[in-house]
């Protein structure tokens, strides 16, 4: 009997390497996966590539204790920094990332070319759902019109059925990132589905009851962290046991930006669920992502990622979304289509 999406996981491997890269004859494609990672992943992966012409190059390396500047300790990074600077693109299935490691940044700084895709913590279920079944240039029409409505507003409210209430202003003159997966350009790339604009930190007041999971510590929650916020700062974590575990963890390092917010972001694949992945989590069709800690305008000693689901959104006053249900017309028509409402 095939395993669990065998051969859907070859065809979601093709997607990737030839639509999402376009992966060229002789390019060197090279794969990070840590001891957490999968393995039927990476090698679908690395088969896909060199079927494609390219020369494919696996790195394993064991599970560091912690992500980004966290597992800078752990990290070969040497050897890392060696092999990536020479390759021309990368994909990163590594569950403890080196995203926003030492390593990470100087790799990037290094080589100007590497085309650079973040799939950390990828399975075969997620690539298939989220990658392989996705209707990618219709997804586009749907975040490129969210995103142009949202990036319009000067000011934005978000509640959750949880509890979250937060207002926000964005950065006025910015252009929205939206992710679809793509890794065909110099740069860094991410799992389509998610949407990133810069917003004033220091007008961030509010509540955020993270009610998914939250990455690094936790994973799935079984409980809601409550954070008040006052001009981008979180000054109070309420909750239970988990909230306690939390803000343990970010006091642990003893550095002032880690109770500081980093960003917020869309989440709109037709795909993802709540998995406990902190990359499938990030794209919950109507969910917002809140990152803390390290940016790369404000370094700090780790990052973590917390997920609030069903989220209403006002901007400039004007209801878009409702507990993640597109209110818009167009909106609403194209999440049809997308499988979603």
């Amino acid at each position: 009997m095939p395993k669990l999406y065998e051969y859907e996981l070859i065809k979601a491997a093709d997607v990737l390497v030839r639509e999402l890269f376009k992966l060229k004859k002789d390019e060197i494609f090279v794969i990070t996966a840590d001891t957490e990672s999968n393995e039927r992943v990476v090698e679908a992966t690395a088969g896909a590539a060199f079927s494609a012409g390219a020369k494919p190059m696996v790195i394993w390396n064991a599970s560091p204790l912690g992500v980004g500047k966290a597992a800078d300790p752990m990290l070969p990074n040497e050897a890392l920094i060696g092999a990536l600077t020479a390759a021309d693109a990368w994909v990163e299935f590594n569950n403890e990332w080196i995203f926003y490691s030492t390593a990470y940044e100087t790799i990037m700084a290094k080589n100007k070319k590497l085309r650079y895709l973040n799939l950390v913590g990828m399975n075969p279920s997620m690539m298939v759902r989220c990658i392989g079944r996705v209707d990618i240039k219709l997804l586009e029409k749907f975040l490129a019109r969210i995103s142009s409505l949202t990036v319009a507003a000067k000011i934005v409210r978000m509640t959750t059925p949880a509890g979250s209430d937060i207002t926000f202003e964005n950065t006025p003159d910015q252009e929205p990132r939206y992710a679809l997966g793509y890794a065909d350009k110099p740069g860094v790339h991410m799992l389509g589905g998610q949407i990133y604009w810069r917003i004033k930190n220091e007008a961030l007041n509010g509540k955020i009851v993270y009610d998914g999971s939250v990455n690094p510590p936790l994973g799935l929650l079984k409980e809601p962290i409550e954070m008040t916020i006052e001009k981008g700062d979180i000054v109070k974590i309420e909750g239970g046991s988990e909230a306690v575990q939390f803000e343990t963890w970010l006091r642990s390092f003893k550095d002032p930006n880690m109770l500081k917010m980093a960003h917020v972001c869309y989440g709109f694949n037709p795909g993802a669920k709540l998995t406990g992945d902190v990359v499938e989590d990030e794209r919950i069709w109507g969910g917002t992502e809140w990152g803390i800690g390290h940016q790369a305008w404000r370094p700090a000693a780790s990052h973590t990622d917390g997920i609030c689901l069903n989220t209403s959104v006002w901007l400039d006053g004007k209801q878009v979304l409702d507990k993640g249900k597109s209110i818009d017309p167009e909106l609403a028509e194209i999440a049809r289509a997308l499988g979603k409402q």
